[in-house]
Order: structure tokens, then sequence, then C-alpha cells
């Protein structure tokens, strides 16, 4: 009797396991088997096509060697990984599908060679439409228009064919071009640079002064690559508190998508922590128009898409661990939540109406393979801990032990977190705990001004200690303070540029109007601490002239 039980036992155990495999292997395959619907299309159960229409090869999967590998963004500190490696890795478990589509587009050359000058040429003044126009008028004000310094060889992050060459040949493919251009060659043999993708334009365009000048027409062409080209691939991106998504375009470029958490109305819970704040969306796209309203153009080109889940994420993921996450709510709703630390459970779901959801899509910066950038710690970093203070918050002279560190202590970094004080405060970002520069640059290099999704919070509030850098230092740029003065005066009053700017969107509107009146009454704030320091210490003390040439006789621009 005993033997027969532990037989039974025996049997038992084996068809436990047996049953657990085979739910295994059909988890595994729902994937491929949900895709490919009759005749081998991907899910789709409709009439094969007509005859008279031959099939349009497949593009071939771009091998590791494309130019893909010259983006990533880096969001997070801890985010110093090449977008390479994740792709790579996405490929291999597809089946390495990449046989050889454009291993050439990217080839050494021994010829120096600089791929883009100093700046795009300006289109000639609008005349009356830059009174009807606020942000057309703005721009025309010298102010915008002050030229940089010279740039050399060394002040460009890409300025030898060393660094970068695109070989058309190579590639095959016309998806390496944009659509609206033929391709065109050198005499020798080069690509013209008109042929690149605009997310390469924009990389190429990077210096040690800005990521993008004034009026390059690659920018604008890429926030409409951004909201218009076919995603061909979606992977979760590694790393940080809350969801985002890698996607890759028909055209290789890459954008990162942070999905719509809250509506427009929605203000921060008064008792959420800063650090355990949403990250929005809208904030991403406005903070991208207030920088280039700054005229700091330190943060990557942003635009906002709506995106079908179904069809342009789930479909195209390779990522058995987002894929795994769809479901269909109790209201017939497409839903999803992904992996991360913060919000990231069926409670949480992002679902879209019925599969409709918004985003911003966020450019990626050249791959740190071929431009390094460097993280470094703000010195006013948060403590991020429910009960302690960070020393900034406890000791008021916090500012002259700062200016005593490198790279604090020389050159213009002291100057551009003040930059970023104000940037942050416009926005009531408190989230500011690292920042990154480009490596080649050294320490005579802007900030990137990364991650700025915590923004635009609360708009019936001013968290006044964002501003503690600007008090405890009192310095700041002469441009920068001139610039605030100006978007004070009524007729560049920064609420309608901003309103204004943010209409081009195409998800507009972008902001609450009580975000905008906001930002009017923080830059007054913003001024009455400048004002403060100079009645304190002196203007020459204070405001730091950084003009080449009296501004007022500055016509034109690099």
């Amino acid at each position: 009797m005993k033997m027969l039980l532990v037989r039974k036992f025996r049997v038992l155990i084996l068809m436990v396991f047996l049953v657990a495999c085979t739910m295994h292997i059909m988890i595994d395959l729902l994937p491929r088997l949900e895709r490919r619907g009759p005749e081998g299309r991907p899910g789709c159960s409709c009439p094969p096509p007509a005859a008279a229409a031959p099939p349009r090869a497949a593009p071939r999967w771009p091998s590791k060697h494309t130019l893909r590998i010259l983006q990533d963004f880096s969001a997070e500190p801890a985010s110093n990984l090449s977008s390479q490696s994740r792709e790579a890795a996405a490929e291999r478990a597809a089946g390495g599908g990449g046989a050889g589509g454009g291993a050439g587009a990217v080839a050494a050359a021994g010829r120096t060679r600089r791929l883009i000058g100093p700046g795009a040429p300006r289109p000639p003044p609008p005349a009356a439409a830059a009174a009807a126009a606020p942000l057309a008028a703005l721009f025309e004000h010298p102010l915008y228009r002050a030229a940089l310094p010279p740039l050399a060889d060394g002040d460009l992050l890409f300025n030898v064919n060393s660094d970068i060459r695109f070989n058309p040949r190579a590639a095959e493919q016309p998806e390496w071009q944009n659509e609206d251009h033929h391709e065109e060659f050198l005499p020798t043999g080069e690509t013209s640079i008109d042929s690149y993708p605009n997310w390469l334009k924009f990389h190429i365009g990077i210096n040690r002064y800005e990521l993008y000048s004034r009026h390059n027409p690659a920018i604008e062409a890429l926030l409409q690559d951004l909201v218009s080209q076919k995603i061909t691939s979606v992977a979760m991106k590694s790393g940080g508190t809350q969801l985002k998504l890698i996607m890759t375009f028909q055209n290789y470029g890459q954008a990162l998508f942070k999905p719509m958490k809250q509506t427009r109305e929605q203000e921060t819970p008064p008792d959420f922590f800063y650090f355990s704040d949403y990250e929005r969306h809208n904030a991403e796209i406005a903070a991208f128009h207030l920088d280039r309203i700054l005229d700091f153009r330190r943060v990557p080109p942003v635009a906002g898409r709506l995106v079908n889940m179904t069809r342009e994420i789930r479909d195209v993921t390779r990522d058995k661990k987002l894929w795994r996450t769809f479901f269909i709510s109790p209201a017939n709703n497409i839903c999803f939540y992904g992996e991360c630390s913060y919000y990231c459970s069926t409670e949480h779901a992002l679902c879209g109406k019925p599969d409709q959801i918004e985003g911003s899509l966020a450019a990626f910066l050249p791959d740190l393979s071929l431009a390094k950038r460097k993280t470094w710690r703000n010195p006013w970093r948060r403590s991020y801990h429910k009960r302690k203070k960070a020393e900034w918050e406890v000791d008021p002279d916090y500012c002259e032990e700062v200016k005593q560190t490198p790279p604090y202590d020389s050159g213009t970094r002291i100057l551009d977190i003040m930059d970023m004080t104000v940037f942050d405060f416009l926005m009531g970002n408190m989230d500011r705990h690292h920042y990154e520069t480009f490596e080649k640059f050294g320490n005579e290099t802007f900030i990137i001004h990364l991650d700025n999704g915590r923004g635009f919070g609360k708009y019936s509030h001013d968290e006044l200690s964002i501003l503690v850098p600007l008090n405890q230092c009192c310095r700041i740029r002469k441009s920068t303070y001139l610039r605030l003065q100006l978007l004070a005066k009524e007729e560049y009053k920064l609420s309608l540029l901003m309103k204004e700017s943010l209409l081009k969107d195409k998800i507009a509107p972008i902001l609450y109007q009580p975000h905008l009146e906001a930002m009017d009454r923080r830059l007054r704030i913003v001024l009455k601490a400048v004002s403060d320091c100079i009645e304190k210490d002196g203007y020459d003390n204070v405001v730091e002239n950084d003009f080449n040439t009296d501004v007022n006789t500055v016509t034109t621009e690099r």
C-alpha cells in the first residue's frame, strides 16, 4: 500500500512538470502565433492582395555596424550604456535578421573635412509676419542674433570624416535618405550632407556651445520625423524609476518615448515627494520649447505623438517582458504597464482609447561609442530621502565651498548651473540630481538639459528651494539676464511665446493655461532675486558679461 502511494505521488509530480513545460512553451510561442495571420501575413485576416500589385521586398534589418550606433539617450545617471548593446541583444533574440544591410554605412576616411559649417544659413527676416507673430519677432531681436565665437575643429563634436562618413553605396536602401531628397554624390564619390537623415544632421551640428544652431532647418524637419516616421522596433529602456520605451524608426533614427500618465489639468498630489512624482510627457515637450525660447538650446528635440499601442508597440516589439504586460481592460481598452521601479503594475497600467495613447518622443543623442558623455553630480542635488536634508539646505554659505571645487572654480560651469537653475524654476522641476556634458569639450562646454519629465507638476505653487543656487551664488550671465528681462515685457511675454510655440506640436495644447501663467509669475521672482543680489553685491560682481561685442550693435548671426 505504501509503495502504491509513492508511485502515485511520483506520477502526479511528473504530470505537473509536463503541464508546466507545455504552458511555458505555449507562452513563448504566443507572440509569434499572434503576429502570423493567414498565409503568413502578420496579424491580418484580410484577403490576399491583388495579383497586380507585386509584393514589396521588406527592408533588411540593419547590422550592429549601421548608423544606429550614432545614437543614445541618457536620462538617468546610470544610463551610460550604449543603445547599440541593447539593440544588438534584441536583434540576436529575433534570429539575427540583420544580414549585411548597412554594414558599410559608417566608414573611416583618411582625409580631414568639416561635415558642417559653423551654422546653417538663416532665412530672410519676416516682414509683416514678425509684428503679428511674437515668436518670430523674438528670434529677430538682437539678443537672439548674437554670434558665437568662431568654431575651430576642436569645437565641433564631429568634424572629420574619420569620425563619421555616410556611404550610401554600402547601405543600398532608400530608407537611409530622406524621402524628399534624391541621392546626391560629390565629385569624390561621397554623399551630400543634404541627403543625410535629419537625425544625423542634428548630430553633426552639435558643437562646444550648443546642441543645435538657432536657424538649423534640420531641427524642424527632425521634429516632423518624430511624429511621422514609421516605428519599426520598440524596447523598454533599462534603468530608471518609470516606464520609458526606445523606439526605432524606418530611417534608423531612435527616440525615447514617455507615455501620458496625467491629464493636462492634473497637479502633482500635495502628499507626493518629488522623487516619486509622475514623469509627464507634456513636460518633456514644453521643456524643449522653453529651452529654445530662453536661447539655451541644450534640450534634444522633443515632439508629441499619438501612438497606436497595438500596431506601433505590441506588434513590433521583440521585448517579451513588455509584450506579456499587454491586456484588455474591462472598458475594452488596450493597456500595458511594462517593468520599472514605480507605477509599473496593473493598477497603474497605461490604457489607450481604445488603443491610442499620447506620448513624447525625444531624439537620441549620438551614441557613447562615438561621442562620450560625462555624468556630473549636481552640487545642489536633493537628499532623495523622506527626512534628511542636503547640505545646501542647511548651510547658507554652501556656494563658497562649491566655487572652490573643480570644475566650478574656473570657467563657465557655475554660470551653466545658474542657467539650469532658472530653467528648472520656471518649470517647477525639483528632480535635477545629475547632469551631463560631452567629454570631448572638457569643462568648457554647456550642460545638456536632459530628463525634464517632472517639470510642470504644480501651477498653484512656486518651489522657491529650486532657486537656492542663484540666491547663494548671486551669479548670472548677462545674456541670460537680458533675455529674462526681455521676456518679462508685455510684447514678449513668456506665457504668450510659449503658447504660440507649443501650438506647433501635433498633440497641442501641451500645457494647461495656469501653467503658462505660473511661468510669468516665476519669471518675476527670478528677476527679483537677481535684483536683490545686485543691490547687495553690485552689478559687476553679479552679472557676468559673456558678449564678445555690444549686443545693441549685433545685426548678423553666424
